[in-house]
């Protein structure tokens, strides 16, 4: 029998996740029970809520989290695409042991001039799995 390694309670993050549809928030599951992810989709869903995290915001954790915040109303520009970089590197080298972080970048939206758009490739250790996730920070001040 195959178990899954990673599971989670299934969670949409309304600000950064691209792929859910239907409100922000836990899940319910077809028979009323709260709905899970596993595996990959476990590790994502870990990943888009460390870097939403503020630190200073979780409880007996208050290391945890990612300094992206810091960048609101920041200039659209090489200098703050960097830091993006490094923030997002930093933290999950730091709080995400279940993956090998490949590549991290950040550019300039071409659609909309206050957004900049964070894009990461990783590599699922257990199984090995490369898998991608792009966002947008909004700089302006409100959800991307």
């Amino acid at each position: 029998m195959n178990v899954p390694r990673y599971r989670a309670w299934r969670f949409l993050h309304p600000d950064l996740d691209l792929v859910g549809v239907g409100p922000g928030g836990l899940h319910l599951s077809p028979s009323g029970g709260i709905a899970m992810v596993q595996e990959e989709a476990s590790v994502r869903q870990a990943i888009l809520l460390l870097l939403s995290t503020v630190p200073g915001e979780r409880v007996m954790r208050p290391d945890y989290g990612c300094e992206l915040h810091r960048l609101v109303f920041a200039p659209n520009d090489d200098t703050t695409a960097g830091l993006a970089i490094h923030y997002v590197r930093r933290a999950l080298v730091r709080w995400e042991p279940r993956i090998d972080l490949l590549d991290v970048d950040a550019n300039r939206s071409a659609e909309e001039p206050f957004r900049l758009d964070i894009s990461l490739e990783y590599r699922v250790r257990t199984t090995q799995r490369t898998e991608r996730l792009r966002f947008g920070l909004d700089l302006a001040g409100g959800p991307a």
